[in-house]
């Protein structure tokens, strides 16, 4: 699978790649053929929930994509990926109709 994590307007520091990276390579028992998928990490204006992840999986047929905000990076890649886990067991349900 092809990983690429942007982080927009700051540095992602290495720890954080490497989180993004465990979880999402963990999406891969829930969905085989994930070609690959693109990350977003963005500083919000906002002072409280200012860590915003997206995440777009490219699985043959189309994309699933997932935003989510909160306190932290960590916390925000755990929400999408929660998201996008449902996304792919429907998705999978969808091929095999």
């Amino acid at each position: 699978m092809n990983l690429n994590v942007q982080s927009i307007k700051f540095d992602a520091d290495k720890k954080l790649i490497e989180f993004i990276e465990k979880k999402i390579s963990k999406l891969e028992k829930f969905f085989d053929g994930i070609v690959g998928a693109d990350v977003f990490l963005r500083l919000n204006s906002q002072p409280v929930e200012n860590k915003k992840v997206e995440i777009r999986l490219k699985i043959p047929g189309y994309d699933v994509f997932a935003e989510r905000e909160s306190k932290s990076f960590e916390e925000s890649t755990d929400l999408c990926i929660d998201a996008l886990k449902s996304q792919l067991t429907k998705a999978k349900e969808k091929m095999r109709a």
